[in-house]
């Protein structure tokens, strides 16, 4: 009998076993799970060792600050090392405009903004997270090389200059000394002056988000989120990537609202109803560059002209002529979280009509995509008259374009850099740039109403989203695999 019971037991063990071995499996590898307690998705904010009296030093390089840090994280410069604010690539994919695969990074991207990094490390690498990127023989396999005061020391006593290396009067040791969880300060020293200056880039990152008001941003103003409460982060791989450095994008690698939010969270059915075409950014981030003004055109035909002064909202002689803009209406298009077209670095183009750098995938029939608002950048920027196709040019080094304000000379070097080949025949073609609208999300009683898409100055064009009209006026939402506008 006690050997039955034994038997019995054991066998009981091992049926649970069965049971719940893959439960948790799935559990922990699958989709994630949320409540419908926001908070409950949101990190603990663990306190920070302070290494005040950890780090001794001295220091006279940040690669020697890297070298004291992995004596007790050991893996750490490793996982930074596998990821894309690192290689500054993707893995590589097949793109249907490429015969083999191609990484897509900023390593071989051309955007219309600074244009290109390859050449350009002097100015590009201080956003780098990483020591001296010079040239092309740069050693992406030493740790030693990993910036890890860039995201972890206070930015008051840590600043990065020309090649990525630390900013001259530096305090190594202090700055090492003041290390802990990454802040708004840390991603916002790249983040909010991205494109060269405050707010240029992205339009809904800028210095306010160090410490804004809670009407500007729910989240880190009203309840104090860091940049890591919504783009969380493992193995120093953050989450959240969007267009910036990739073609296609899995849904897990991005950050979603649904990630802490019930997707039926209105109490007004009506209102839910609208998520299933309408991204929560469309109507709770309402204005673009609320508080600061951001480039929406850059024009760099005019660069190198020098008759008019200098003027940082519309006109520096290094970069041409701008337009900028401040608390404006977002352009609206579908959006499935990937890309239809990346331009990479030799791409041909059609100089007779713009050139859309970052193409979002999705339209009214793809289930998939939402309408979701995007800040639009137009240039004009040097291409190869005779190969059609974009050019990079030299820029930051002492014999680059902001120094010589020689396009030929400029252009030329550029292109022995990134291996084009390079006409010597040069114009200036008009590009076009999405960038997600993301940040800065609005109180509830800012939001948008009804009228604000649907009444008669409503600022959906509803034909280009391919409805028929509004829909409101014929009936209803329409959308299926079937519709042909």
């Amino acid at each position: 009998m006690k050997n039955f019971k034994l038997i019995w037991l054991l066998g009981l063990a091992i049926t649970l076993a069965l049971i719940i071995v893959p439960i948790v499996i799935f559990t922990s590898n699958g989709e994630k799970q949320t409540s419908n307690n926001p908070w409950d998705n949101v990190p603990v904010h663990v306190p920070h060792t302070d290494h005040t009296d950890i780090i001794e030093g001295p220091f006279e390089t940040g690669a020697d600050v890297t070298k004291a840090c992995l004596e007790c994280h050991e893996d750490a410069a490793f996982q930074v090392m596998q990821t894309s604010h690192w290689t500054w690539e993707s893995q590589p994919v097949d793109v249907p405009w490429r015969d083999g695969p191609v990484t897509i990074g900023k390593k071989n991207q051309i955007n219309n903004f600074c244009i290109g990094t390859q050449g350009n490390q002097q100015k590009c690498m201080t956003c780098h997270i990483g020591y001296g990127w010079e040239d092309e023989n740069y050693d992406f396999a030493d740790p030693s090389n990993v910036d890890c005061l860039a995201c972890h020391a206070d930015m008051n006593l840590y600043a990065k200059a020309d090649y990525g290396y630390p900013a001259l009067g530096v305090d190594l040791l202090a700055a090492a000394q003041s290390v802990r969880n990454p802040g708004r300060d840390n991603c916002g020293a790249c983040h909010f002056d991205g494109g060269g200056g405050n707010g240029v880039k992205h339009g809904e990152l800028d210095e306010h988000l160090y410490y804004p008001d809670g009407n500007l941003d729910v989240h880190m103003g009203a309840l104090d989120f860091l940049c890591t409460d919504c783009h969380q982060t493992q193995e120093h791989d953050i989450l959240g990537k969007l267009v910036a450095d990739n073609y296609q994008i899995p849904a897990d690698d991005q950050v979603q609202c649904t990630n802490c939010h019930d997707s039926q969270l209105h109490a007004d059915e009506r209102i839910n109803a609208h998520i299933q075409t309408v991204a929560c950014q469309t109507c709770h981030i309402p204005t673009i560059g609320v508080m600061d003004p951001t480039k929406v055109y850059w024009d760099w035909s005019t660069a190198g002209l020098g008759d008019q002064p200098d003027d940082h909202l519309t006109y520096l002689k290094i970069k041409g002529s701008f337009v900028y803009e401040q608390n404006f209406t977002p352009a609206y298009t579908w959006f499935n979280g990937d890309l239809s077209y990346r331009y990479i670095l030799g791409d041909t183009i059609d100089p007779s009509q713009p050139t859309v750098l970052d193409q979002p995938a999705g339209d009214i029939q793809d289930s998939n995509a939402l309408i979701f608002p995007f800040k639009i950048h137009i240039a004009k920027q040097p291409y190869d008259t005779v190969n059609n196709l974009l050019l990079q040019p030299l820029t930051a080094r002492e014999d680059g374009f902001w120094t010589t304000f020689d396009w030929a000379s400029a252009l030329q070097l550029g292109a022995d850099i990134s291996g084009l080949n390079y006409s010597g025949e040069y114009g200036f073609a008009e590009t076009w740039m999405y960038w997600p609208v993301t940040h800065t999300v609005r109180p509830a009683a800012d939001a948008l109403t009804c009228d604000n898409c649907h009444g008669p100055d409503g600022r959906m064009d509803w034909q280009a989203l391919g409805y028929y009209g509004d829909p409101i006026d014929w009936g209803g939402r329409f959308r299926s695999n079937s519709y042909q506008p």
